[in-house]
């Protein structure tokens, strides 16, 4: 069976995401950014929970995500606020390298 039928989103070619980029793809109608950070891939769910904006687009300090709008950070690889005005973590979710592609899917 195929990633794309076990639920899987196809979020781009490795090629296409360096060190330093991020992507944006949805599973439904979760956002979800998926950050390549030192050659380590990384999905999180691309809403602040502390006012409901975007992250991706945040400066990336380390393994961190600044929201862009009121500097909430979090950690890449666990969802984990950082530092406030948040309190409540983002979702975090798998990602795959595989079949020419990497994958990511909203898996709660």
């Amino acid at each position: 069976m195929s990633l794309a039928a076990q639920g899987w989103v196809r979020v781009c070619a490795p090629g296409e995401l360096l060190p330093g980029e991020f992507r944006v793809v949805f599973d439904g109608d979760t956002p979800i950014a998926v950050y390549n950070v030192d050659g380590g891939l990384y999905a999180v769910e691309d809403v602040c929970t502390h006012d409901g904006g975007d992250l991706a687009g945040g400066e990336v300090f380390g393994f961190e995500v600044e929201c862009p709008r009121h500097g909430a950070r979090f950690d890449l690889r666990t969802g984990a606020v950082t530092r406030p005005p948040a309190y409540e973590p983002i979702a975090s979710f798998p990602v795959r390298e595989e079949a020419g592609a990497i994958w990511t899917r909203d898996d709660r």
